[in-house]
């Protein structure tokens, strides 16, 4: 009997040590189809596509794993989300989807510990948006003859916003004209946003501290349910 007793005394010390079996799904980056191939990624995820609020999370992969980083609160466009190869532009719809994040900017210097490659705001700097221009969906300074100001951003005038600010590689590589352009990752302003996703101006600045190129960030911007649901990538 006092075998068996000791038997049992050890099988329950090590039930305890092993702790209580996970419950619950597994962490969201798990559950998608594709999350860019690297080893960092940025969820931003919102309820529904007529949604303009949401959550902004940071994932580092490792030892096989995703675990978060870090969490914040988020803005999406006035006029909700949209699947990006569907969207159009001066809709002030956040396009859907998996992105790179090609370069961060700011009028701001950028923050202690940023490694993605940076560039300042100047007088001269300029987002064009205009269809006709062949600068179209790119940085310009200065801006150029054929980019209208009228159908482009001036950055420094958003001197909330673009204090930080990582690009989002939406539309970028081949830019389809009419699709939309200047879509970011910046801080908040006073409401919902023209399409771009934004987050408070600390969770900004902790992001661009904790991306690192090397690890390939990439952000997935999507839904909880329904064809723009963040776990269909």
């Amino acid at each position: 009997m006092r075998l068996g007793a000791a038997v049992l005394a050890s099988v329950s010390l090590l039930v305890l040590a092993a702790g209580p079996a996970p419950t619950g799904p597994p962490p969201l980056p798990e559950r998608m189809a594709d999350t860019g191939g690297g080893s960092q990624l940025i969820t931003a995820r919102a309820a529904s596509t007529s949604s303009t609020t949401g959550t902004v999370t940071w994932w580092n992969r490792r030892g096989g794993r995703w675990v978060e980083a870090g969490s914040a609160p988020a803005r999406f466009g006035a006029e909700g989300l949209v699947e990006g190869g569907s969207r159009e532009q001066g809709t002030n719809t956040t396009p859907t989807g998996l992105y790179d994040l090609p370069y961060a900017f700011g009028i701001d210097p950028a923050p202690e510990g940023t490694r993605t490659p940076y560039r300042r705001v100047e007088q001269t700097s300029w987002w064009c948006q205009d269809n006709a221009s062949s600068s179209y969906n790119r940085w310009t300074d200065p801006r150029p003859a054929d980019c209208r100001a009228a159908e482009s951003e001036h950055l420094i005038s958003y001197r909330t916003q673009y204090a930080h600010a990582l690009v989002i590689g939406f539309n970028y590589e081949r830019p389809v004209r009419g699709r939309g352009a200047g879509i970011f990752l910046h801080v908040n302003g006073s409401g919902a946003t023209a399409g771009c996703v934004s987050v408070p101006a600390d969770a900004m600045r902790r992001i661009l501290d904790w991306a690192r190129p090397a690890r390939s960030p990439h952000i997935a911007i999507g839904t909880d349910g329904g064809p723009t649901a963040l776990t269909h990538y």
